[in-house]
């Protein structure tokens, strides 16, 4: 293993075994043939969470892992780490005229979920499956600016070509609202206008769509007392991460650390 690209990582004087380090890569991007990036962006991480465990182990800290999900429990390193930002990082609840301020900044942000009426055309295919992928995005565009060109035509083509069930009805989907389809596709949903049609196709776990706003009924503003525990709730948050950096930005000035660089982590 070349040393300089994959340095031993030690924190406070202990070393980090390599595996933790490279189990820890997949979790971070680089350029293809540029695995040091990934290394080191891994033993940053790896190295503040070291630090962490040092901390709460210091303190003695114990707490008693949570279920996360269904049957799904902490690690343990997880909830020391957990019990250790919950002693040392307090923050006072928002007063009210704070919560009133950001919600005057532009109470248009606080409304009810907006409804899409939308139709599509499906071109499936398995993303990951590069020859099917790009065979599909081949497809796809040609429909794209078939539908586009002529958006008459848009139920017709997508009784004729759509991959998906909603063929049978012109490929419309119905009402749907935050939350009713994949992310991909409802990030596109947000961008588009009544009537528009996607000049390009979209790609999803699914495959490649063509999606066609028909309708749009963008959500009420709701009036502050509505939303005041909402705006309390996110402001606490927000304040509790700057805490929470700042917490861990003293551990890491105290902290002798080699094989990892922190000065922007």
């Amino acid at each position: 293993m070349n040393a300089s690209l994959f340095p031993d990582l030690i924190v406070n004087g202990e070393l980090v075994p390599h595996a933790l380090v490279a189990a820890e890569t997949q979790n971070h991007d680089a350029p293809k043939g540029k695995p040091g990036i990934a290394w080191r962006k891994a033993a940053r991480a790896i190295a503040i969470r070291t630090l962490l465990l040092q901390e709460a182990r210091s303190r003695g800290i114990a707490t008693e892992p949570d279920e996360v999900g269904p049957g799904r429990f902490e690690t343990e390193e997880e909830a020391l780490i957990r019990g250790l930002l919950e002693t040392a990082v307090n923050v006072a609840a928002p007063s009210k005229t704070e919560i009133r301020i950001e919600w005057e900044r532009d109470p248009a942000r606080f409304r009810t979920p907006p409804l899409w009426e939308v139709s599509h055309i499906l071109i499936a295919c398995d993303p990951k499956d590069r020859a099917a992928r790009e065979q599909a995005e081949r497809r796809a565009t040609a429909l794209a600016e078939l539908a586009v060109g002529e958006p008459k035509r848009f139920a017709a083509l997508a009784a004729r070509e759509s991959d998906c069930g909603s063929k049978t009805s012109g490929g419309a989907l119905g009402q749907l609202g935050p939350g009713d389809t994949v992310p991909e596709f409802e990030a596109v949903l947000r961008t588009l206008s009544e009537g528009q049609i996607t000049p390009a196709p979209v790609l999803t776990r699914h495959g490649f769509h063509i999606v066609r706003m028909d309708a749009v009924a963008l959500g009420q503003v709701l009036p502050f007392d509505a939303v005041r525990e909402k705006i309390a709730l996110a402001l606490e948050k927000a304040r509790w991460a700057t805490s929470a950096k700042a917490f861990v930005k003293e551990l890491i000035d105290a902290a002798d650390i080699q094989g990892a660089e922190l000065d922007a982590a």
